[in-house]
């Protein structure tokens, strides 16, 4: 048994078996740990020197941990799990336990933490900073409740275009124009030159979201993203895609979100049925798109890429989609995790003609989309 491997277990434990081990002690001591997490720290581990007690520690502490307040939880589990066997108390892992517990909704029933400094930092941020970074499909339904609050923090995003006009300014291209009719007015004298800039347009965002059964998990805090961007007053489009193609913009642009997301549910039809993705984004070019909606637009796809049919189909529209559009960004929301590989077959047909994939699984991600969108 290594240096870092000083657990006292049965012979021929398998490394992984202790890793694994410390992550549930670490889990009962109050700190958010994740398969995700649990998965990134076994590779983080397997790169390095299992012999090496720092490299371990460092490595744990990097995957494990999502927030500072996490680290005092992580060093006295640490110290518990991995101390030598001679130096082992009885029930010292045992005795491991969670901090007083904070409850999530913020009312008032546990205590904030403390630091060694003796001052006192306040639970909910960082309750909430930690739920920036969970996968949406996990959490509970408080969880859910607390994170449709959060929304209001994202960025919304507002992508421009230069348009040919143009208007006087005190800066940028010379307006030739303008400067020979002032030196008119001036008998030909010299006078200051005239400048001009071109103005600024919004640019439209069209969002399509797949609500087929794969993505259900995720097509409620997705149709919540939509509808913030709106709140805006940017012009926004939104789309559900499923085993038909429904427009859900009208519910989406009520101010209250929960009572547009419950318009929106009883506007869509297929709701967690099948993926008909390549149909459904035919349906939306034929009726909308080449019509002027997706022109110039950032068409934002929202899908795992699960098609039950032939991608042909889908693979011809997103070429148009692609000629048609802007910028064309895939959300997945699988994208971000680890281990993830493009394969899936809507995944293949569509990649080359995206100008984006991009992962949509945590309010931390969403914000990242908002930035993408908002470079187009």
């Amino acid at each position: 048994m290594t240096q870092a491997m000083t657990r006292p277990v049965a012979e021929g434990t398998p490394p992984d078996a202790i890793l694994l081990g410390f992550a549930r002690v670490l889990r009962k001591a109050g700190v958010a740990v994740t398969p995700d997490r649990e998965a990134t720290y076994l590779r983080a581990v397997a790169t390095l020197d299992l012999g090496d007690r720092a490299a371990t520690y460092w490595a744990g502490r990097a995957t494990l941990c999502s927030s500072p307040d996490d680290f005092s939880r992580y060093d006295r589990a640490f110290e518990a799990w991995f101390k030598p066997p001679e130096e082992q108390r009885p029930g010292e892992v045992a005795n491991v336990r969670a901090e007083p517990s904070r409850n999530l909704l913020g009312t008032g029933q546990g205590a904030p933490d403390e630091t060694e400094e003796g001052e006192v930092i306040r639970a909910g941020a960082s309750e909430q900073e930690v739920l920036r970074h969970r996968d949406v499909a996990e959490l509970s339904r408080a969880e859910k409740s607390l994170l449709a609050t959060m929304f209001g923090s994202l960025p919304r995003p507002e992508p421009t275009r230069r348009t040919n006009r143009t208007v006087p300014a005190r800066r940028g291209s010379i307006d030739a124009r303008r400067t020979m009719r002032a030196q008119l007015a001036h008998l030909g004298e010299p006078v200051e030159l005239r400048r001009r800039h071109r103005t600024v347009k919004r640019r439209r965002i069209v969002v399509l979201i797949d609500v087929s059964g794969s993505m259900r998990d995720y097509a409620d805090a997705l149709l919540r993203l939509a509808h913030h961007w709106a709140g805006s007053g940017h012009p926004v489009e939104v789309f559900t895609l499923g085993t038909r193609l429904t427009r859900v913009t009208r519910a989406l642009h009520q101010r209250d979100a929960e009572l547009a997301l419950v318009d929106a549910g009883d506007t869509v039809p297929d709701w967690s049925g099948g993926t008909r993705l390549g149909e459904s984004l035919k349906a939306f070019l034929d009726r909308w798109g080449r019509r002027g909606t997706a022109r110039g637009a950032v068409v934002v796809v929202c899908s795992d890429g699960w098609e039950r049919h032939d991608t042909t189909l889908l693979a011809e529209q997103m070429q148009q989609l692609a000629a048609l559009a802007h910028k064309v960004v895939w959300v997945n929301p699988h994208a971000g995790k680890a281990g993830y590989l493009p394969i899936q077959a809507g995944i293949v047909a569509a990649l080359p003609h995206l100008d984006a994939l991009v992962a949509g699984h945590s309010l931390h991600t969403f914000a990242k989309v908002a930035g993408v969108v908002d470079l187009a």
